[in-house]
């Protein structure tokens, strides 16, 4: 086993007990900890078994397994930035909404109560 065989085997398992302690917390669904589970699992059995990527470069086409990884981990990030992007638009609308409320609400005269306290 390398040097970095280790490292990634370490912080997967290092991954996975954290998303475990998300999951036991609250802040984590069951079907995210099954993603994330699965995906660092993934991760882990690649640098041990590198040549399981071939089967999956072949698989896709690719020449290489570590292309194959590569290519497939750009595409995984893009997504995810996407989702974040979704997120953050919706927080933002949802935050103007409360913002245009709470300002109406004063006009209205009824935020006259928690300026006198």
């Amino acid at each position: 086993m390398t040097v970095i065989q280790i490292f990634i085997v370490a912080f997967v398992l290092f991954a996975v007990s954290r998303t475990v302690a998300r999951f036991r917390d609250g802040s984590l669904s069951l079907a995210w900890l099954v993603f994330w589970c699965v995906l660092w699992t993934t991760a882990g059995v690649a640098a041990l078994l590198p040549r399981t990527t071939e089967w999956f470069a072949r698989l896709i086409g690719v020449g290489r397994g570590v292309d194959a990884v590569i290519y497939a981990s750009i595409i995984f990030l893009f997504y995810l930035v996407f989702r974040i992007f979704l997120r953050l638009e919706k927080i933002e609308h949802d935050i103007t909404l409360v913002v245009r409320k709470g300002a109406l609400g004063k006009l209205a005269g009824e935020g006259d109560k928690d300026e006198k306290l």
